[in-house]
Order: C-alpha cells, then sequence, then structure tokens
C-alpha cells in the first residue's frame, strides 16, 4: 500500500490522499465507460435500471473530477519542493480534502439511485444541472468553488512565503484563471445560444488554456525532479506556452462558436490556434531530452551526469509528450478544420478526440505525478519499471488509440452516410448507426475498452505494490554493498 513514511511535508501527504481518491475515481469512470459502450450495443442492457443516460453522465463526470483530484494533489506534492515551506494553511486543506471527497460521494449515490427529477429549481439544487460535463447539482457547484478557493489560498499564501520559482510562478497564475473560469457556467441565461455560450468557457476553454498551462507546469516540475532538467529551459518553454495557450486557448474556442449562431469566421480562426496548443509541450519534451542526452556523453566519463531516477514516471511523461500533440493536437486539428466540420460536427470523430485528447493531454501526466508521489514516500532513489508497470503503460495505451481509432471510424461512415449521403436529417442518423461499419467500429470500442480496463487493474496493483518492492530491493542491495565494503 501507499506509505507516507518518508515523507517530510504534511502538503505531501495530503496530496497522496488526493491520488488514492482520484484512483479509485479513475477506475469507476472506465467501469461507467464499459457499461456505456454495452449499452451503445445493446440498448436493452440495464433498461430502466441504470440507463444510458446515467451510466454516461457518470463516465464524463468521473473523468473531471478524477483529473481534478490529481491535479490538486499534485500542487499539494510539488508546492514544498518549489517553495521550500510546508504548505500554508494545510489544516484547512485537509479539511476541505474530506469535505469534497464527501459531497463528491453523495453526488455520485444521487447520479445513480436518484437520477432524475421534476423540472424544477428544486432539481437543479438537488439532483442535476442538466449541463452536459457540469451535471452536479448546484449545491455541489458551490461546494467546489468553496474547496477550490480555500485550495488557492493555501497554494498563493505558500507561493508568497516561500521560494518563487518559475514554475510556481506560472502555476499561480494559472490557478487563479482556472478558478475564474470555472464561475463563468453557474449561472443561466435564457437564451440557449448565450448560455451554450458560457458553458463552452467552462468545458473548453478550461481544458483548452488552463489545463494545459497546468500540464506544462507539471511537466516541467517532472523533468527536474526525474533527470534534473535545466529550469531555465523548462521555464522558457513555460512562459511560450503561457503566451501561446492564452492566445490559442481563447480563439481556439472559436471552433465551436459558429454552431451557436456566430460569425462564420469563427471556424477558421478557431480551427487555426486550437491546433497550436500542444506544441509548446512536446517542444520543452524535446529540448530537454536532447540537452539531457548531450550532458549524459560530456559527464558520463567523470561520473557527474544525472541519471534517470524514476523509470515509470518518465514513460508516462513520453507518453504525455506524444500523446498530447497526437489527441489535442492531430485528431483535434483533422475534424475542427471548417471544410471538415460541416460534415463531422457531432458525429463520433468527437468522441475519438475527447477520448485520445484527455487521455493523452491529462490522464498521462498525472499518473507521472502519481508514480513520483510513490517514490517520494518510499524515499526510494532510482525507481524501475516493473512487469506491471510495463503491462499497465501497454494495455492502457494501446487500448485507448483502439479506441480512439474505432471511434474514428465509426465517425467515418456517419459523414458518409449520415451527412454525405443522406443529408444529416434524423432518419439519416438512425440508418447510419444501424450499419455494419458502425456496428463494428462500436464493438471495437468496447473491446478496446476492456484492454484499457485490464491496464488500469495492473495501474492501480502497480501503484499499490511498487512502492514496498522498490524499497525492499534497495535496502538488499544496500545492505551487500555493506557486506560487501
Amino acid at each position: 500500500m501507499l506509505i507516507n513514511g518518508e515523507l517530510k511535508y504534511e502538503s505531501q501527504k495530503l496530496g497522496m490522499n488526493y491520488f488514492r481518491v482520484a484512483l479509485v475515481l479513475f477506475g469507476a469512470q472506465l467501469l461507467m465507460g464499459l457499461i456505456a459502450a454495452i449499452q451503445f450495443l445493446y440498448p436493452g442492457f440495464l433498461f430502466e435500471i441504470f440507463d444510458f443516460s446515467v451510466s454516461r453522465m457518470v463516465h464524463i463526470n468521473a473523468l473531471v473530477v478524477w483529473m481534478l483530484y490529481a491535479m490538486i494533489g499534485s500542487v499539494y506534492y510539488m508546492i514544498p519542493d518549489e517553495t521550500g515551506e510546508e504548505t500554508v494553511g494545510i489544516g484547512l486543506g485537509k479539511l476541505a480534502f474530506w469535505i469534497l471527497t464527501a459531497a463528491v460521494a453523495v453526488v455520485v449515490l444521487v447520479y445513480i439511485f436518484i437520477q432524475v427529477g421534476p423540472g424544477n429549481e428544486s432539481t437543479i439544487w438537488f439532483i442535476n444541472e442538466g449541463r452536459e460535463y457540469l451535471e452536479a447539482p448546484r449545491w455541489a457547484d458551490i461546494g467546489i468553488v468553496a474547496v477550490v478557493l480555500v485550495f488557492y489560498y493555501n497554494v498563493f499564501a505558500t507561493y508568497m512565503k516561500g521560494r518563487r520559482t518559475g514554475i510556481m510562478t506560472v502555476m499561480v497564475a494559472n490557478l487563479f484563471a482556472l478558478a475564474g473560469l470555472y464561475l463563468t457556467g453557474m449561472f443561466f441565461t435564457d437564451n440557449i445560444s448565450v448560455d451554450q455560450y458560457w458553458w463552452w468557457w467552462v468545458i473548453h476553454l478550461w481544458v483548452e488554456a488552463t489545463w494545459e498551462v497546468f500540464v506544462g507546469t507539471l511537466a516541467a516540475y517532472a523533468l527536474v525532479k526525474i533527470i534534473g532538467a535545466k529550469r531555465e529551459i523548462v521555464e522558457m518553454w513555460l512562459w511560450i506556452e503561457v503566451l501561446m495557450l492564452f492566445g490559442s486557448g481563447i480563439l481556439g474556442l472559436g471552433h465551436h462558436y459558429f454552431w451557436i449562431g456566430t460569425p462564420e469566421y469563427w471556424w477558421e480562426i478557431g480551427a487555426l490556434f486550437s491546433s497550436l496548443e500542444p506544441v509548446p509541450l512536446v517542444a520543452m519534451f524535446v529540448h530537454v531530452l536532447y540537452d539531457w542526452g548531450k550532458e549524459q556523453g560530456h559527464c558520463e566519463s567523470k561520473g557527474s551526469a544525472h541519471a534517470l531516477n524514476n523509470s515509470p514516471a518518465m514513460a508516462w511523461v513520453t507518453a504525455n509528450a506524444f500523446g498530447n500533440f497526437l489527441g489535442a493536437g492531430i485528431w483535434g486539428f483533422f475534424h475542427t478544420l471548417p471544410q471538415v466540420n460541416i460534415y463531422t460536427h457531432g458525429t463520433q470523430f468527437t468522441a475519438a478526440h475527447g477520448h485520445l485528447a484527455f487521455f493523452g493531454a491529462y490522464a498521462t501526466i498525472l499518473i507521472a505525478m502519481m508514480y513520483i508521489g510513490v517514490q517520494g514516500s518510499y524515499g526510494i532513489k532510482k525507481m524501475t519499471m516493473t512487469f506491471k508497470t510495463k503491462m499497465a503503460l501497454t494495455l492502457i495505451i494501446f487500448g485507448v488509440l483502439g479506441m480512439g481509432v474505432a471511434l474514428t471510424i465509426a465517425g467515418y461512415e456517419q459523414v458518409l452516410v449520415e451527412r454525405a449521403d443522406l443529408g444529416g436529417g434524423w432518419d439519416a442518423y438512425f440508418i447510419a448507426q444501424d450499419l455494419p461499419w458502425y456496428i463494428q467500429a462500436q464493438g471495437w470500442r468496447l473491446a478496446m475498452g476492456v484492454v484499457t480496463f485490464v491496464g488500469f487493474i495492473y495501474l492501480a496493483w502497480d501503484l499499490l505494490t511498487i512502492g514496498a518492492v522498490e524499497s525492499a530491493q534497495e535496502e538488499s542491495e544496500g545492505a551487500a554493498a555493506a557486506a560487501a565494503a
């Protein structure tokens, strides 16, 4: 099991608690995804017991919440390393953790057992706000804001008290924007287009600007921690990312605007700028790795090179650099081009992009941070890849890529049949979903989902055991070396 015996700071212990809950919610997300995938093929599965609308809702919201847990955990873990100080207000942070966890548990139970309510204010406050990705009832919405405000106060106060590195400067500024953007989705308007406009600010600008910058800070910290990357390099690319993402994130959101009644020029602006977002992260990774390789070559003879000290984390950071570029960049770009998007919008192309982008851009770096946390918890000097590590990495990446390809094929069938051939009407939608290409693609999506879930089991198993295994191995090697001396 994960332990905190070697951790010096209470902040890092709190970060590990956030990682534990994140891992549980990650498993719940995948399980709900499997149920939804089965229901796509067999609509009668659990009908009127656990409907598709509910399994899909829990699947998507568990995704967002487990990533937020892992993000908060990552920040609490890295703050002492970056600032040299214990987190200010750590007692308040612990209280907020338990309040948030209790609230999430209640919301999930309401989703599963109550599901829907009357079409009035009581439903919005106590059951479901009815807005995709933001289905939490209003009381939970307000509670999330309160918890995040406590979290932000802790981070900002610690930053002001301790060492102010470039990584933490970007993190603190970005967290302010991240919290602010969530607030734009907390009010309703009578005009559906205006309401959707603000909803997209939360869903997509949250992700395409603040989350991407957040990932950049975690990647920078991880590279410094794992291979001793030069701070001037990672921080230079972080500032380039801030400049590009807050511009490209805001303008990149425009590829949704045309569909809610805004001028047509947003198509071109949105498609162009949204494709630029992953570039700084890939550039930072390649630049750091190139310099590290050169340094290894120059210093090897002197024995002063900075060796790789956490292979599992480095593997997931590598997956993040290229998964972000593939899922968010390439898959996002080729279906948001205006000449293409007129056919692909609202098809399984969107789902393909979503699966690849969320996994490639966010899940991978958060898993890397979990391995860094395990290494610190057990005081391991050099963590190597176990069989379980390799199985988790292989199966999860292969499974998610397989789902992405399968959903792309389903989307391609929809574009050809439903949109281009039959004109995109209501009948065309159902005809397209009954054809062999679509059904086979959804079958492969389910199969690849099973592969991903098996990979998750290996991942959870590895995170729960690798610390004890590696720690014992280091102790035995140390004892053997002492005996030989």
